[in-house]
């Protein structure tokens, strides 16, 4: 019986690494193309009104602070399933 526990347990760990990572992945890949579209619209605004390139580089560097936190908070949610899994509380609460 415990076997079974400690398999399912594991398999819990495991499938939770795999999504964690599919997580990260997709959080990175979404900031690094978010990145190249704001700096490539910028470039052609600029390109376009020269005049207004102070204008469009701020909020170039403001939108790309908020592009960088994406990959910030979904690292932080990944690390909570990594270290207080929420799943294997519920086995280990639906079991004990």
């Amino acid at each position: 019986m415990t076997e079974v526990l400690t398999t399912n347990l594991a398999m819990i760990y495991a499938y939770t690494a795999v999504g964690v990572g599919l997580i990260l992945a997709a959080a990175g890949l979404g900031s690094a193309l978010g990145w190249g579209l704001i700096c490539s619209k910028t470039i052609e605004g600029i390109a376009r009104q020269p005049e207004m390139r102070p204008q469009l580089m701020t909020n170039m560097f403001i939108f790309a602070g908020l592009m960088e936190s994406f990959p910030f908070i979904t690292l932080a949610f990944a690390m909570w399933f990594v270290f207080a899994n929420p799943f294997a509380a519920q086995f280990l609460g639906a079991i004990g």
